[in-house]
């Protein structure tokens, strides 16, 4: 049986041409959209050929330059031709997941952040807490080199302690990433105490993923290490979730890493295949450039529903602000989780500037029996007459009532709708997404790789601390 897709819902921003001034000053029309559809139709041919430019090799022409379009092919490249790659990822985390109790995951940005959306989304909430059995023999996760937290990484060595039954991922395509090197140099010294000086089990527990050349790869010769893995040329980190960088650490915790890979194949094919205004990538891109540049709608709320999709939020949070916050331009992404953050955001959003637009991210089916309210004698709380009531049912009278709220007020919201909570779904959201934000750079003229930026103040870190 095919994996049901994932569908993008933007209806409830579609108003008739008809509509009063005041409704459509906050929606769309259907001119609108008649606008759309063939640039839409144009921006794919041109990611497309992009992605094709990236295969065969040929020459990039100075204005596309940096053409990191890798990441489109990706997921169909592992799953065929370099299967033999991904069978090799899939055996070193195992044989990690064997020697190692813990795995440390060092990197910063997308060099980490894929992983982590993984872990939060796919492994039980509590996985570290649970006992080796009941997580199925696969090590603790822990994320650091994110930062440059005193405290925060001396209590993660404190947690380490002086054992030898942990293991270390550091993630970084050049190396010189201040912030994950530097962590790499602290763990690494922890590690070889641990292992009372015994390199062989170092480097046993040791993976890094990283550039063809650079720092880190010099160091990885150096120590020996005898798995590398490559994040390919032409793949940036922030794109870099369904190569090694994301697919390792994913597969040392227990996801099906396949089935990501399948979800964003299937998303790919709906790409090529579907027509603009049916097709979630294409679409969600140009709704969310027609609403922010005719309708005012600068900040973009990505509106989880459920705790265990706000990393994936932060993960779009970075794609999408390094990639078209750039010339003065580009949207600010925002992610929330309701019904957590109704509480401390939801005024705003319903009544504040009218500057936001908010996109329901909702999963249909919970990967747990739902739970439900009993009957008490004690009904102090007034909730026996929600007896019988699950949660999911809850979340979606929250949802619904939010949205009506909204509504009512003439701030319409979108939604991105998942059937359920997985690897294959999870493969398909990460490729929409990363998909979504190229067309939409490519839509407004603003090339969606590359980072000046966070190269500026690197620069400026290392010059300070290297005088």
């Amino acid at each position: 049986m095919a994996a049901t897709p994932i569908v993008y819902d933007y209806s409830r921003l579609i108003v008739p041409d008809a509509a009063p001034a005041f409704v459509r000053q906050t929606a769309l029309v259907g001119a609108d959209l008649k606008y759309i559809a063939p640039r839409l139709a144009a921006c794919r041919q041109e990611v497309l050929d992009n992605a094709r430019l990236w295969v065969t090799g040929g020459p990039v022409p100075p204005e596309k330059q940096p053409l990191d379009a890798g990441f489109f092919d990706l997921p169909n490249q592992f799953l065929d031709e370099e299967r033999e790659q991904l069978d090799t990822i899939v055996a070193t985390a195992n044989r990690l997941a064997e020697v190692c109790d813990r795995v440390v995951v060092l990197g910063i940005g997308g060099s980490y952040m894929g992983a982590r959306a993984v872990f939060e989304a796919c492994c039980h909430p509590f996985h570290n807490e649970l006992g080796a059995g009941v997580r199925g023999n696969r090590p603790r996760i822990y994320f650091e080199g994110n930062n440059v937290d005193n405290d925060a990484m001396a209590g993660l060595l404190d947690l380490l302690g002086e054992a030898d039954d942990w293991g270390i991922i550091v993630i970084s395509k050049s190396g010189g990433t201040l912030e994950t090197a530097v962590a790499f140099r602290v763990f690494l010294e922890a590690l070889k105490k641990g292992c009372g000086g015994d390199m062989g089990k170092v480097r046993e527990r040791v993976v890094p993923i990283t550039g063809e050349t650079g720092r880190l790869r010099d160091l990885a010769d150096a120590l020996e290490l005898p798995e590398v893995f490559p994040i390919p040329d032409g793949v940036g980190g922030r794109f870099s979730v369904l190569s090694a960088v994301g697919l390792l650490p994913a597969a040392v915790m227990g996801a099906n890493v396949e089935q990501l890979l399948e979800g964003a194949a299937a998303m790919n094919d709906v790409f090529r295949h579907s027509a603009p205004l049916e097709n979630p990538s294409l679409d969600y891109a140009g709704i969310s450039w027609l609403m922010q540049a005719r309708r005012g709608a600068n900040i973009r709320v990505l509106s989880t529903w459920g705790k265990r999709l706000e990393a994936v939020g932060l993960w779009y949070d970075q794609l999408l602000a390094e990639s078209l916050g750039k010339h003065g331009q580009g949207p600010t992404p925002l992610t929330a989780v309701n019904t957590r953050d109704l509480h401390s955001r939801g005024q705003q959003h319903q009544e504040g500037s009218r500057d936001k637009l908010i996109t329901n991210l909702v999963v249909e089916q919970p990967q747990r029996e739902p739970l439900a309210v009993e009957r008490s004698e004690y009904d102090q709380d007034r909730l026996n007459e929600m007896a019988g009531r699950t949660l999911p049912e809850l979340l979606g009278a929250a949802r619904s009532g939010t949205d009506k709220a909204y509504a009512d007020d003439h701030r319409p919201t979108a939604d991105i709708r998942l059937p359920q909570l997985d690897e294959h779904t999870l493969g398909q959201l990460f490729q929409m997404l990363m998909i979504a934000t190229v067309a939409e750079g490519r839509l407004i003229g603003i090339n969606p790789y590359g980072q000046p930026g966070v190269e500026a103040y690197k620069r400026n870190m290392n010059a300070l601390l290297r005088k």
